[in-house]
């Protein structure tokens, strides 16, 4: 990966700033948009069209409805005439050649055909077909002659008494062309004379084709042989599927399903319902077709706008990038040429570019840069010849240290006669606090900032303390105690020293009676508890709280640097704020200060 991304990185070096901000503004701004563009108005093409296919087929299914709804208004009437036993005396009845007026008056009489007409508009006529000779047609009861005998759907209904739709002649206006009528036909049989007739009812198509013109998209109806019946575009009434273009199989028997065909070159949706009502053994075909330009037409012009305004931005976002990349090179050149004059020793050099951006910044530091070295040139010269003179001044310096040096061991060696006299003259306690002096300035000049372990701080802390009784006698008690887990714990040195020393100054000097000081060190998990306990003079809570307050101040004054606050400030730098000195004191009963360390002999 670095072999490849080496070379590149090389080649983006070696390219111009203006170049570098066009290059990558074309590959990470415009390819991504135009990319996600592209993408987005695909998705919204096919989201529209996605809903115009399903409102397509929400408006086939409330057409569907609808014309269930018609289609069940002649179904209800004709299960009515099924038992109408006037009808069936009227059809039924032989009436004399000489004797017309008996025919007209039972004409005249039976109204039931005319008020189903009146009452529905749906219904548009109402004709009943009988084998009887004797009746002449009035256009409601009509002769079954040899010719109507003939025709399909009367074969058909007199087969079975269920209801058929059927797309067939208007009887009442023979002469017309194109007079076909969608109508309801089905069997009537009359129990009392055992005669059948068949009933024709027509749908009024004018009603129906008043549905299918509210209809988006071009809708139409066909019966079972695929003639269209009723249609949007009245035009098509009388034609059948297959010469508009929609064939369908004889064996297609689905009863929703939509497909995408090609008509006359230009692609359409179609989608198509069967309607089968009750009662039915044949039914009806809803086809609605749509071309898919019609749908996308929206789409694709929102489409065209925003792919024209993707292509203005960007333009006009890589014009500004251009002129703001020559911008900042010209600027940059500027300052470059200004460098090379400064390179090639010409200090006197002022850069003069307009503009507070980081260019312009760059302009100021590089006046501040030649101003600064100018004055570094001159402060090289002045401290040269300083350094010169220092040279001189501290070969002198050597020379006097080297006279006046004084080995240690000549005091140390001093402090040893000293001790000796006093031994011999009988004086013990002199003697053994000489000793003693002597030890703990050995120790401190051999500590540094090495730990030390608590076994050898008790050591000097013994020392340190008799001392302390050679000047107080026996107004002094002390008690060290410590358990043997925590002798061999690291810590910083003279860190418990000076607990003892403030214990005998602040506690125990201005009290009268004998005094005594305490330190326990004891082990609890893996931390190490050391107390330093004595019965002086006490504080009260306003003299503890300062007291508190000062061990925790970060300045610290020259006379307490070996103090209180010293022990507390190196422990918090070694341990952590946990392991900082606390205080505890009560007014004329004493003092306890204690502490806690980690129980690990590393440094």
């Amino acid at each position: 990966m670095r072999r490849i991304t080496k070379p590149f990185v090389r080649w983006l070096n070696d390219m111009r700033i203006r170049n570098k901000l066009i290059f990558f503004y074309v590959i990470v701004v415009m390819i991504p948009v135009l990319i996600v563009g592209f993408i987005v108005i695909q998705y919204f093409r096919l989201d529209a069209l996605e809903k115009a296919t399903k409102q397509t087929e929400n408006n086939v299914q409330r057409i569907k409805t609808q014309i269930e709804n018609l289609l069940n208004v002649p179904i209800s009437v004709s299960n009515q005439l099924l038992l109408d036993r006037d009808m069936e005396r009227v059809a039924t009845t032989v009436y004399p050649a000489d004797r017309p007026i008996e025919l007209v008056n039972a004409y005249r009489n039976y109204t039931d055909f005319t008020n189903y007409v009146r009452a529905y508009s749906e219904v548009r006529s109402i004709q009943l077909f009988t084998d009887n000779s004797t009746l002449f047609n009035n256009l409601q009861f009509m002769n079954a002659d040899r010719e109507i005998q003939a025709t399909n759907w009367y074969k058909q209904a007199m087969q079975q008494r269920s209801i058929f739709w059927m797309y067939i002649d208007d009887m009442n206006n023979p002469r017309l062309q194109n007079n076909k009528q969608l109508s309801l036909v089905r069997q009537i049989f009359f129990p009392n004379t055992g005669k059948r007739s068949v009933l024709v009812i027509q749908i009024n198509t004018d009603y129906l084709n008043e549905l299918l013109s509210q209809e988006p998209f071009d809708t139409m109806v066909a019966d079972k042989d695929g003639y269209i019946v009723a249609a949007k575009n009245q035009s098509s009434i009388g034609k059948t599927l297959e010469e508009m273009g929609f064939e369908l199989a004889a064996e297609d028997t689905e009863q929703e399903r939509s497909f995408e065909r090609k008509i006359e070159g230009v692609d359409y949706q179609v989608s198509i319902n069967t309607l089968i009502p009750d009662s039915s053994v044949s039914g009806l075909t809803v086809v609605s077709a749509f071309s898919s330009a019609s749908i996308v037409h929206d789409a694709n012009r929102i489409g065209l706008i925003g792919a024209g305004l993707i292509v203005f931005i960007l333009f006009m976002a890589l014009l500004a990038v251009y002129f703001n990349s020559r911008l900042i090179s010209s600027r940059l050149l500027k300052l470059n040429r200004n460098l090379n004059r400064v390179a090639e020793g010409d200090l006197g050099t002022v850069s003069r570019i307009d503009g507070q951006d980081e260019i312009g910044q760059l302009s100021e530091q590089f006046n501040y840069m030649v101003v600064n070295i100018n004055e570094l040139m001159s402060q090289v010269y002045e401290a040269s010849e300083a350094n010169n003179r220092m040279e001189v001044m501290q070969r002198e310096i050597k020379l006097k240290m080297l006279a006046s040096q004084i080995n240690p061991h000549f005091l140390f060696n001093a402090l040893e006669s000293i001790r000796m006299r006093a031994h011999i003259q009988g004086e013990k306690d002199i003697a053994r606090a000489v000793q003693l002096l002597g030890k703990l300035i050995r120790r401190n000049l051999e500590l540094g900032n090495r730990h030390a372990s608590l076994r050898s701080e008790l050591d000097m802390v013994r020392s340190y303390l008799d001392i302390q009784k050679f000047r107080h006698g026996d107004r002094l008690h002390y008690e060290l105690s410590a358990g043997e887990d925590t002798l061999n714990t690291m810590l910083p040195p003279l860190i418990i020293q000076p607990l003892i020393e403030n214990a005998i100054v602040h506690g125990l000097e201005n009290k009268e009676t004998e005094g005594c000081v305490t330190l326990h060190a004891v082990r609890i998990g893996e931390e190490v508890l050391i107390d330093v306990v004595d019965n002086g003079a006490g504080m009260t809570p306003e003299r503890l709280k300062q007291v508190e307050e000062s061990i925790r101040e970060k300045e610290e004054s020259e006379e307490s640097r070996i103090g209180l606050r010293n022990v507390h400030q190196r422990l918090v730098m070694t341990y952590g704020e946990e392991c900082g000195l606390r205080i505890s004191s009560e007014l004329g009963k004493g003092t306890q200060i204690y502490f806690k360390i980690p129980a690990g002999r590393d440094e």
